[in-house]
């Protein structure tokens, strides 16, 4: 067995978790609801908008899913907000004849941005959180689709009708992309046809700094013909500054970090989750505040354990 990592370079705190918090949005298809968790004591917090994956479960892709990644990192002085996407399953608009369905690539983007708009309205429906966020260190994390949507958001760009859509979020400063979709000249039959926006993906403008998170075992044989390696697409093709986590052995789960103990988790692992936990925490805590020795630490303990459970490279 692996030999864990550090449980974390800082210490960790009690955490305030509340949801729903409802956001009127004039012309979507329903009101966006979020869940905001933070620390309970601290300020100048910075903000992390977490972006849930597409997904089969039920509840999974919506404001109550990615539990340990939520939990840890505002436990370690982040405020976390996890928007429900329309792409959710506990709404009914996957089989809409929506322009945006199934998946709702480009709502998901404004979701992100709505929420950044509306800062003043979800710091006054938690108690105790007013003037304690930073709002000038702000980043965006995603995992599946919602890496998808994090990488729009840092940069990367679509064409629509020939068109060039580009919706880079100035205001977020870092990213972290978990098993993120790759280049569009590599998907499967299934993808071509069906999520044909996957085609013209651009990550030569994804200027952002970002850590890409790939399992060497995420093969996504519905989604790619490109094998393990499309998922650090968004690495490969994207300018630097920009890191890659490869983790050895690694499903399009990560181990497990879209819930506790669930089924669509095919290569569930406590210890490589909290392996994400501990380097996409100390990435974000370096990228929002340089200087800051975390992600170098992460790195080493990582690298230094005998039998490491992935490898890092960084350009």
């Amino acid at each position: 067995m692996n030999e864990p990592l550090p449980t974390s370079l800082r210490a960790s705190t009690a955490v305030l978790s509340i949801s729903p918090i409802v956001l009127p949005v004039p012309g979507r298809a329903v009101d966006l609801q979020v869940r905001v968790s933070a620390p309970v004591t601290g300020k100048d917090l910075p903000i992390i908008l977490l972006s849930h994956g597409h997904g089969p479960s039920n509840h999974l892709s919506s404001l109550n899913g990615y539990a340990p990644l939520a939990h840890y990192w505002a436990a370690h002085g982040f405020v976390v907000i996890q928007p429900t996407h329309l792409d959710s399953k506990t709404l009914p608009f996957r089989g809409s004849d929506h322009p945006d369905a199934p998946l709702f690539w480009r709502s998901r983007v404004e979701d992100m941005t709505r929420i950044l708009d509306r800062l003043d309205a979800i710091e006054g429906a938690v108690a105790g959180l007013a003037g304690r966020l930073d709002r000038d260190k702000v980043a965006v994390a995603g995992h599946s689709m919602g890496g998808h949507t994090a990488s729009l958001l840092l940069g990367a760009r679509h064409k629509d009708r020939h068109e060039e859509v580009n919706l880079a979020e100035p205001r977020i400063k870092a990213g972290v992309l978990l098993a993120a979709p790759g280049r569009g000249d590599t998907l499967s039959k299934f993808a071509a046809e069906n999520y044909p926006f996957f085609s013209t993906i651009d990550f030569s403008t994804m200027t952002t700094p970002a850590l890409v998170v790939a399992g060497d075992k995420d093969d996504s044989p519905h989604l790619t013909v490109a094998g393990a390696d499309w998922h650090a697409d968004p690495y490969v093709l994207s300018p630097s500054p920009k890191s890659l986590l490869t983790l050895f052995g690694a499903g399009h789960g990560l181990g497990g970090v879209s819930g506790y103990d669930v089924a669509e988790t095919t290569d569930e692992n406590p210890e490589r989750v909290a392996a994400v936990q501990l380097l996409t925490w100390a990435y974000l805590r370096t990228a929002l505040h340089p200087g800051d020795p975390a992600w170098p630490n992460a790195r080493n303990a990582l690298t230094g354990a005998a039998t490491p459970l992935g490898r890092v490279t960084f350009k």
